[in-house]
């Protein structure tokens, strides 16, 4: 089943511009988006095939850590981990 799986992260200072769109290239491949311009942290939505919520959380991390090593972004805690499976009206997961 396929997964939107939403990330977030906190830092200490203010996002730039080129930064989020630095982000939002990294994940396009894996049909994301980019979030975090002018907050104190940044995130993505990235969509994933997998079994259950759990392992979509688990797919996505490795995925959107990658990404942010493949940017010039911090890298900073990640606060939130929210999964939606396809055939859910809503059924979210919190598992950070």
């Amino acid at each position: 089943m396929k997964y939107s799986v939403s990330l977030q992260t906190e830092g200490d200072r203010e996002i730039t511009l080129d930064e989020v769109v630095d982000l939002a290239d990294a994940v396009a491949p894996l049909n994301g988006i980019a979030t975090g311009m002018g907050t104190f942290g940044y995130g993505a939505q990235i969509v994933v095939e997998a079994e259950s919520s759990q392992e979509a959380a688990t797919l996505a991390l490795e995925l959107f850590e990658r990404a942010v090593a493949s940017t010039t972004l911090p890298v900073w805690p990640i606060v939130r981990v929210e999964t939606l499976g396809e055939d859910e009206d809503f059924a979210e997961d919190d598992f950070a």
